[in-house]
């Protein structure tokens, strides 16, 4: 017997929760991290007073920031036909029971519904995958950090230098506009579209879990000390912590294109995720992919 629709709801609905009012360990461990080693007062009171924000966010098992984002969804595994209206009822349930911001607007008129749904709200994300469960993965996403995100269709000659120019020059360009300090998912290849997913998913690998591919991890590191080093810092107030880390996925190519998508997420890297088992039985967890 498949989940119900009431089940695939009850666990969207503790999925936000759970995103919105605590910090995956590997987040609050790099800020954590980033708080003792930063040299400036300004920087190390910033970090104090999101830390604090953090503490307090659990304890009181509120939001942690008043932008609880627009719900993003990563969907793999068996495929359930009743999980969209599940996701959406849980998202409308959310909204007034956790409660998170209604976000959601019409992009021309915005005219606000009120309860985070709409055309294409929730965001679905699906990924073929033979396990014999069903996983959601929710990435609430702040309009700060979302509205640094960038595409460029680079030329094949561009090359890896082109990729790293673009990555600085987003990165420098944001400055204090996404609340730094960030992580910062790049896609490279793929399609136009698909480049940008491969960004935001890119996102979801926590940050003591190193790129399985030796040429990304290497490119990660490379990054991440370098945005390091732009003194951006904090909130964009300077400082030596501008990015806790920079996560890369790629896809083949047309012989012909190079698209390239850098998508910022900000200190509040939200993230949780669970599982469905055919059974009914649900395994939650905050770690993500």
């Amino acid at each position: 017997m498949l989940p119900s629709t009431k089940l695939i709801e009850d666990v969207t609905v503790n999925l936000l929760r759970t995103a919105v009012t605590t910090l995956p360990d590997d987040v609050l461990m790099a800020l954590r991290d980033a708080e003792k080693e930063e040299t400036s007062e300004v920087a190390r009171t910033q970090l104090r007073t999101i830390l604090k924000n953090i503490a307090s966010a659990d304890r009181l098992s509120v939001p942690m920031c008043q932008d609880t984002g627009m719900p993003i969804f990563f969907v793999s595994g068996r495929c359930l036909p009743n999980l969209e209206e599940g996701i959406r009822r849980g998202v409308i349930r959310a909204t007034s029971e956790v409660p998170l911001r209604p976000n959601a607007v019409h992009p021309i008129t915005r005219k606000n519904p009120g309860d985070n749904s709409g055309q294409g709200v929730p965001s679905i994300h699906y990924e073929h995958s033979d396990d014999d469960f069903t996983q959601l993965t929710l990435m609430p996403k702040g309009a700060g950090s979302e509205n640094m995100s960038v595409l460029a269709m680079l030329t094949p000659s561009q090359g890896l230098k082109g990729i790293k120019r673009l990555v600085l020059d987003t990165v420098v360009k944001a400055g204090g506009k996404p609340c730094p300090p960030t992580i910062v998912g790049v896609g490279i290849g793929g399609s136009a579209d698909q480049a940008m997913v491969l960004a935001k998913r890119a996102l979801l690998r926590p940050l003591n879990v190193g790129n399985a591919d030796p040429q990304l991890a290497a490119l990660e590191s490379e990054l991440k000390q370098a945005l390091n080093l732009t003194g951006i810092g904090p909130m964009g107030l300077g400082g030596r912590t501008t990015v806790l880390g920079v996560r890369v996925e790629e896809a083949y190519t047309h012989t012909a294109s190079l698209p390239v998508a850098v998508c910022l997420q900000c200190w509040a890297a939200r993230r949780a995720s669970a599982r469905i088992a055919k059974d009914g039985s649900v395994l939650d967890s905050r770690e993500g992919f």
